[in-house]
């Protein structure tokens, strides 16, 4: 259920009616900071998308887990006409929905490499208990084996950006309206 007052016309695309008449420059900077996390990601299109899609769970946002970056992460910046030069769909083999389905179960499901379940597992805890997250010296022991400071810098920053605008959509009810973006997704 949408939370805001939406006009009929604009049913169709409320995230779209609120960035143009509420928090427009809030909104704009959110835009511009999903669209970053897209198109300069440094991290394998299989470990972005695991995190990612553990989030798109957590925060239970519909158009989120449907989302799959590598199909749908170019219409996110086809308004403008010109793809970027560089996106995250260009690192790496995309995963296929077995992946997807096996997110859940991460800790078990042999379709994860350690890079991955550590990717995974980040965003999981990220999300849901970030306190006890930073004081683990033996998970940050395992990322530090895996992961250069830069990757985690990077897992760490989307990881934000996927939970605060995903769990915005959700909580906003903007997630229960196709986005334009998304309109081919099933």
């Amino acid at each position: 259920m949408i939370r805001i007052d939406i006009p009929a016309d604009q049913a169709a695309n409320p995230h779209g009616y609120a960035a143009r008449a509420h928090g427009r420059e809030i909104m704009a900077a959110a835009d511009a900071f999903s669209k970053a996390v897209y198109q300069h990601s440094i991290l394998s299109l299989r470990e972005f998308e695991g995190a990612r899609s553990r989030i798109a769970q957590i925060n239970g946002c519909v158009v989120c887990q449907q989302f799959r970056a590598a199909k749908d992460a170019p219409s996110m910046f086809a308004a403008t006409g010109v793809r970027p030069g560089h996106l995250v769909s260009d690192n790496g083999p995309a995963p296929d929905e077995a992946f997807y389905d096996a997110v859940e179960q991460w800790r078990t499901s042999p379709l994860f490499s350690p890079r991955e379940r550590i990717a995974i597992e980040f965003a999981e805890r990220f999300a849901e208990e970030p306190k006890v997250l930073a004081d683990d010296e033996g998970f940050w022991e395992r990322a530090h084996a895996h992961f250069s400071d830069a990757e985690i810098v990077d897992l760490a920053h989307s990881v934000a950006a996927w939970t605060g605008l995903g769990r915005v959509a959700h909580v906003l009810g903007f997630d229960s309206v196709c986005l334009p973006f998304m309109a081919g997704v099933e």
